[in-house]
């Protein structure tokens, strides 16, 4: 009984230090507290309801190619809210990134636009509002043009070419027709 009298006036002991240390040292109350908010957050976060997933309108697709002017409509604010953006020549459909790419987003200055030299440069304003070459960017910059042209073909639908001044636009109707006209023969020499 007496080692049961020793060991609990130990741990109170103990205890008593532990908390005076705690008290009277701001590094450790600070610490404590940090943790009291860290652990406050994880069981907080575990009891509320995970938040519903943003949907974006399913919009037909489109496939043609775009001026500059022709591009700058398509920046979120239309009527049915497609965005689309231009990258190192070629414009992608990032309405599903309407939270990046749409009015408010953190990349609303590319939607309607040419975002090569943005991305490039790692700056976001508003591009060029004529046709941007890109002949002045360095090869770092090049390259990190072509990276970002690569996360968009992973993510977003191709719509067409950013077309040169002059340039004219690709008839994609054509494409279209042929590839059903090389289904059909291919379908009719297998029969």
């Amino acid at each position: 009984m007496a080692e049961d009298k020793l060991d609990e006036t130990a741990s109170r002991s103990l205890v008593a230090d532990f908390i005076s240390e705690v008290i009277h040292s701001p590094v450790n109350l600070a610490l404590v507290a940090l943790i009291a908010l860290l652990v406050y957050k994880i069981f907080r976060s575990k009891t509320q309801p995970d938040e519903p997933v943003q949907q974006y309108k399913e919009l037909p697709k489109i496939r043609r190619d775009f001026t500059v002017e022709e591009l700058r409509p398509y920046d979120g604010t239309g009527p049915d809210g497609r965005i689309l953006l231009a990258v190192n020549g070629n414009v992608y459909d990032v309405t599903k990134g309407a939270r990046f790419y749409g009015p408010g987003g953190t990349y609303a200055a590319f939607g309607g636009r040419d975002a090569s030299r943005g991305l490039a440069t790692f700056s976001v304003v508003p591009g060029k509002d004529d046709y941007d070459d890109l002949s002045d960017l360095t090869t770092d910059e090049m390259n990190s043009v072509k990276e970002w042209e690569e996360q968009f073909k992973e993510r977003y639908e191709y719509v067409g070419k950013l077309l040169r001044p002059g340039e004219a636009p690709t008839n994609y109707s054509d494409e279209e027709e042929e590839g059903s006209q090389q289904e059909n023969e291919s379908k009719s020499k297998s029969e």
